[in-house]
């Protein structure tokens, strides 16, 4: 008997009924987000579907694996950039979001943990980015958020002689942990309260739990690494004015 949910009627329903239940507790809530459900569940049934049937070709071959890689790269900046409210700074949250990424892979490849093969790089990739598109996300936005409301406090840094950067980095430095939290409560309490997907993964693969726990083992502190990295070159964007909103571009005193 499989281990793994088996495409068909039954799947179909739960997945419906699923984001009924998602809907439904949104309404109860007052979050204006039912929209917003429905459509991120109807793209990642069409996406994970497309992604399904090119997969094997990808791959087979080191280098369409590195082009799809690159690819997920390219989309979490995007979403990132839209979802900070800077979309016109793509560019250098694509810096923030590869100075996490690269160091993590290429020592995760130089040091042979993980095979130069496309089965191994794709979904250790996709996990590296996916982590590091959310941290700098949160920090983005927790960012944005400090600089809207203490404009007092930065006016007061500016006030005492400290640079742009320097009275930015004291408004938004403190908050800058926070991006953080979800990665690092996911460490905290792995095997605890989670298995996560790597672990699993290799179970369901036929690995055994000692193979399972060193892979979900590798993939926490890669994330902890990436997003940590992530987190200091935002931060640093924005002090820099390289990533802000265009609200704040204007409206922050220089």
């Amino acid at each position: 008997m499989s281990t793994t949910p088996e495409p068909g009627w039954p799947l179909a329903i739960a997945l419906v009924l699923l984001v009924l239940i998602a809907v439904g507790a949104a309404t109860l809530a007052g979050l204006p987000i039912r929209r917003d459900i429905t459509i991120a569940s109807a793209r990642s049934v069409v996406q994970l579907l497309l992604v399904s049937l090119a997969i094997t070709a990808v791959l087979s071959h080191l280098a369409w694996s590195a082009a799809f890689a690159l690819l997920m790269f390219g989309v979490a900046a995007w979403t990132s950039s839209r979802r900070i409210g800077a979309p016109g700074d793509i560019v250098w949250v694509a810096v923030a979001i590869a100075a996490g990424v690269v160091p993590v892979l290429a020592l995760l490849l130089a040091s042979g943990v993980i095979p130069l093969t496309g089965a191994a790089l794709v979904p250790t990739a996709g996990i590296v980015i996916g982590g590091a598109m959310t941290a700098n996300t949160l920090a983005g936005r927790r960012a944005f958020d400090e600089l809207r409301g203490q404009v007092g406090g930065y006016e007061a840094a500016l006030a005492l002689g400290m640079s742009l950067s320097d009275a930015t980095l004291e408004v938004v430095r403190p908050s800058a942990p926070e991006a953080l939290t979800p990665v690092l409560d996911q460490t905290r309490t792995v095997g605890l309260v989670t298995l996560p997907g790597a672990y699993v993964g290799v179970l369901l693969g036929g690995g055994s739990p000692v193979e399972a726990g060193a892979a979900q083992v590798m993939v926490l502190v890669g994330l902890v690494a990436a997003e940590t990295l992530v987190v200091l070159v935002l931060t640093r964007l924005v002090a820099t004015r390289r990533v802000l909103s265009p609200g704040l571009r204007h409206t922050l005193p220089v």
